[in-house]
């Protein structure tokens, strides 16, 4: 199930780096599943690939926001 950028703008920074670790522990599960059997969806690879790159591109963009703030 892919998390929608409404789910990720409600996170808590936190939140989002956990969730980070623990999509990123799933990809390789899912990897290395890959190698030994036929996996069940193969479309979960890029699922999760995007929901890693959707949550990191949350946490940049709140980064440069607070580096603007403190700039300002």
């Amino acid at each position: 199930m892919a998390i929608k950028a409404k789910e990720v703008h409600s996170m808590k920074d936190t939140e989002m780096g956990e969730e980070v670790t623990r999509l990123r522990k799933r990809l390789h599960e899912l990897r290395t599943q890959a190698l030994t059997e036929k996996l069940e969806n193969p479309r979960q690879l890029g699922n999760l690939r995007r929901d890693i790159a959707r949550i990191l591109t949350e946490q940049s963009a709140r980064k440069l926001k607070q580096k603007q703030e403190t700039s300002s």
